[in-house]
């Protein structure tokens, strides 16, 4: 009988002080990454002044000076400000083939809607629209902050951040107090709290007594006075509210890291140092890395997975090598090798009847593969070839990577998905790979430090190697 993987020893057994010393350097980063990007586009941005200090060029810069690109040279192309892509030339023509690290930078969030702003009984609330898949009763009476953009009908672009800072107000979710409701608790949990009932409180300071909606005037009088914004900017604003405040480490022995979205952003954040650490190396196939958009809600849209924008980046970047055409792209696409970079479930002893634990991952065991993901009979999933499988254990193995295979949880539980079959319709070679999370979705997220180390460790190795 195989021996359960919870048997076997911690990856932190295994390191030195010097391994740890880097270690703890790469986390400060992500923990500083995910305190203040917090959107994607705030991530999408954030990247982009990362690849600018190795070096990265903008790819439509590229194209409009019409320049050509060389073995070695690095360009980024911002699409809608929301997802990225990032090349890196390599020795061999890019019909052979690709190396491409695809994550997510879209969360879980609340969303304000075009027209939100109302007054009832004498409180102010903005309307809002959960995106992705939430447990909606996590998101009352915590602390959020807002985060967003709105663009004024003259073009501009008004960048809001409000409730970060200390000295920022914050926002919330109300609840019903437990004295009045013993109705509430009998409810399912998914109608405990509803979607429509998610709305933020923002305001109880009147404008003028007596008036009607003097609550909701005041509020407009605010935000016309400090953030320049009128009722009918709300139309064309993009406002999302979050979890206030930093990333934390946890535990007593600050072992794991605490913070919201880490579902995708951490195997964003590693993806990124990754790409970036080979900068200066001479690589034979091409690099790829790819920071998407809408991932949580099933990749549609201009900016999600199933667009054209990742296909079209390509095709400009073969163009301006001189290796262009659309039988070479094709060839490119099918011969490329991916890591799907999204996050798996972690072992959780409270609700342990909920995994098989022979077949899930743990917390402090490195970097974790999943072969396919899908619910109950595979529904939904992209497979990995045992060929493609059986190479990426002898590179991780070479790269002294420590990895552990799982799936997400009991067959016929549920079961997810990642952008990993999208780009499997290309007939490339992908699997997903990424850290363990545990309390996936919640407003707060928790991951192993070690993890997140190894799974940089690994997905440099793909980039090296494969």
């Amino acid at each position: 009988m195989a021996e359960n993987k919870d048997k076997k020893p911690s990856v932190w057994s295994k390191y030195t002080d010097s391994d740890k010393i880097e270690l703890e350097k790469l986390n400060a980063g992500y923990i500083n990454f995910l305190s203040t990007c917090k959107t994607e586009r705030e991530s999408v941005s954030f990247a982009v002044e990362e690849a600018k200090k190795f070096g990265y060029k903008n790819l439509e810069d590229v194209i409009k000076g019409g320049q050509n690109l060389n073995v070695g040279d690095k360009v980024y192309y911002p699409f809608m400000k929301k997802s990225l892509v990032m090349f890196q030339i390599g020795t061999e023509p890019i019909e052979n083939g690709l190396k491409i690290l695809g994550a997510h930078v879209d969360t879980c969030r609340l969303d304000i809607k075009q027209n939100p702003l109302y007054e009832d009984g004498g409180l102010a609330y903005l309307d809002t629209h959960y995106y992705g898949g939430i447990k909606k009763y996590q998101w009352v009476t915590i602390p959020l902050a807002m985060h967003g953009v709105v663009v004024k009908k003259s073009g501009e672009v008004l960048e809001i951040k409000i409730g970060e800072d200390e000295n920022d107000p914050v926002f919330c979710v109300t609840d019903l107090l437990i004295h009045l409701s013993q109705e509430q608790m009998k409810k399912d949990a998914t109608k405990v709290v509803t979607g429509e009932n998610l709305d933020i409180l923002v305001g109880n300071y009147p404008l003028k007594d007596g008036e009607k909606e003097s609550v909701k005037a005041g509020v407009l009088k605010l935000l016309k006075e400090k953030y320049q914004i009128d009722e009918e900017d709300f139309l064309s604003a993009e406002l999302a509210l979050v979890p206030a405040g930093k990333a934390r480490e946890l535990g007593f022995d600050k072992s794991m890291i605490l913070g919201y979205g880490q579902d995708d952003r951490v195997c964003a954040y590693t993806s990124l140092v990754a790409m970036l650490e080979i900068a200066d190396k001479n690589i034979d196939k091409t690099a790829c890395c790819l920071l998407v958009d809408k991932e949580e809600i099933g990749s549609y849209g201009a900016t999600g997975m199933k667009s054209k924008f990742f296909e079209n980046a390509l095709a400009e970047v073969m163009n301006a090598c001189g290796q262009y055409s659309e039988i070479k792209l094709r060839r490119a696409l099918q011969n490329s090798f991916m890591l799907s970079s999204d996050v798996s479930s972690a072992y959780d002893a409270l609700y342990a009847s909920s995994y098989d634990k022979k077949n899930v991952a743990y917390l402090g065991k490195g970097m974790v593969f999943n072969k396919f993901t899908g619910s109950r009979g595979k529904s939904g999933s992209s497979e990995a070839n045992a060929e493609y499988v059986g190479k990426l254990r002898e590179v991780l193995d070479k790269n002294n990577v420590a990895y552990q295979f799982s799936e997400l949880g009991k067959v016929d539980l549920g079961g997810g998905g990642t952008i990993a079959y999208i780009m499997a319709i290309y007939g490339m070679e992908v699997i997903d790979s990424g850290v363990a999370v545990l309390s996936m979705h919640a407003p707060w997220e928790a991951t192993s430090k070690i993890d997140v180390y190894e799974t940089k460790k690994g997905y440099a190795a793909f980039l090296k190697d494969i």
